[in-house]
C-alpha cells in the first residue's frame, strides 16, 4: 500500500504564483509523484487542463478556467522561454481589453504551436523583437507590446494606445521610438512617430491629439500651451492661448457627471475673474466639426488681439464666414 503524499507548502506556493497551474514535472521535482496527482484528480480536488498540466482547484461542469490559468497553462506547454504575446501583455499592462484566449510566443523550438488548449500558441520570427521577457507571468516589455499592437491596430486605435501608455507613465515617447527603430517593418511607422512627437508637446489624450491635429494645425491657429497651470491656480488646462487669455477645455467621450460639471464651472468662474475666457468642446465637436471649432477659436482670439488669420483647410475651403456663423447657431 502506497503512503499518501500531499502537496508540500512549497509546491502550493509555486502553484499559487502560476495562477493555480502546475506542470506534472514541477510537481514531481517537489515530491509529488504521478500517483498522488492522479488521486487528487480522481477526488476532484484538482483538474486536468491538458497532458502534463493540471489546475490545483476543482473545475466543475460548466465552469470555465480563469484567464490567468489559461495563460500559465499555455506558457508551460510552450516550454522554457515562452512569454505572453502582444494582446495578453497589453491586457496585463491595462492597455486593452482581456483577449478571449491568451496569445503566447513559444520558447521551445520543439513545442508544437498546434497543441490544443485554451490558448493561441505562436512561433516568433527570429529577431523580430527583443527576446527579453519581464514580469510574472512572463510577457513582452511594455514598449514591445505597444509597438506590436500599433502594428495590428487601425489608425484611430494607434492614437489611443500610444497616449494611454505614455499618460499612465508605463513608458515614454523616447523608449517607444527606440523600440520602433528596431522593427524592420511597421505599417504605421510614420503615424507612430508623428503621434509621439505630439505627445511630447503635451497632448495627453486622444481627444487632445485630435484637437491639435484636426483643429489647431490645419487652420493656422497659434500653438497653445498644453497641460499647464497659470495665474496661481492649480488646475491644468488642456490648451491655453495665454497671450489672448483664452483656454480650451476638452471633455472626454463619456461626458462629465454632475460633480465634474460643478467643478468645471468653478474653474471657469475662477479664470473669468482673471479675465480668461474658457471654451469647452467634446468628442462630437472635435471629431465631427473640427473646422467649426477652429473658426470659433479663431474668432475669439481675433477679438482678443490675435493678428493671425484663420486658414481654411481642404474640408472647409468652400465655406464662407456666413456658413460658419450659421453652423454655430
Amino acid at each position: 500500500m502506497r503512503r499518501r503524499v500531499d502537496p508540500t507548502p512549497e509546491l502550493l506556493r509555486l502553484a499559487s504564483a502560476q495562477g493555480g497551474v502546475l506542470a506534472l514535472s514541477q510537481a514531481a521535482d517537489l515530491g509529488l509523484g504521478r500517483h498522488s496527482v492522479a488521486r487528487l484528480l480522481d477526488q476532484g480536488h484538482w483538474s486536468r487542463i491538458c497532458a502534463g498540466v493540471v489546475w490545483t482547484h476543482p473545475l466543475r461542469t460548466g465552469d470555465e478556467l480563469p484567464w490567468l490559468a489559461k495563460a500559465w497553462s499555455g506558457l508551460i506547454v510552450g516550454g522554457s522561454g515562452s512569454r505572453l504575446g502582444p494582446h495578453s501583455s497589453g491586457f496585463l499592462y491595462g492597455l486593452i481589453a482581456e483577449p478571449e484566449l491568451p496569445d503566447i510566443f513559444v520558447g521551445s523550438p520543439t513545442a508544437s504551436v498546434q497543441a490544443g488548449g485554451p490558448w493561441v500558441l505562436r512561433r516568433e520570427q527570429p529577431g523580430a523583437r527583443s527576446a527579453r521577457a519581464v514580469g510574472e507571468p512572463p510577457r513582452l516589455t511594455v514598449d514591445a507590446a505597444v509597438i506590436d499592437l500599433c502594428n495590428e491596430a487601425c489608425a484611430g486605435d494607434v492614437v489611443g494606445l500610444l497616449t494611454k501608455a505614455v499618460q499612465r507613465q508605463l513608458t515614454s515617447s523616447d523608449r517607444l521610438l527606440d523600440e520602433l527603430g528596431t522593427r524592420a517593418r511597421h505599417r504605421h511607422r510614420r503615424l507612430v512617430r508623428d503621434i509621439l512627437s505630439d505627445v511630447d508637446e503635451g497632448s495627453e489624450s486622444p481627444l487632445e491629439l485630435s484637437y491639435l491635429r484636426e483643429v489647431e494645425r490645419p487652420h493656422g491657429l497659434p500653438s497653445g500651451r498644453r497641460q499647464a497651470s497659470r495665474l496661481g491656480l492649480s488646475h491644468l488646462s488642456d490648451v491655453g492661448y495665454d497671450l489672448w487669455s483664452l483656454l480650451v477645455e476638452l471633455d472626454g467621450r463619456g461626458g462629465h457627471i454632475e460633480e465634474g460639471r460643478l467643478r468645471d464651472r468653478r474653474r471657469d468662474n475662477a479664470f473669468a475673474l482673471r479675465d480668461f475666457l474658457t471654451l469647452r468642446f467634446g468628442w462630437h465637436d472635435v471629431t465631427d466639426n473640427p473646422c467649426v471649432i477652429a473658426w470659433q477659436v479663431a474668432m475669439v482670439l481675433t477679438a482678443r488681439g490675435w493678428t493671425g488669420s484663420f486658414r481654411r483647410c481642404p474640408r472647409c475651403r468652400a465655406l464662407a464666414d456666413s456658413d460658419f456663423v450659421a453652423m454655430c447657431s
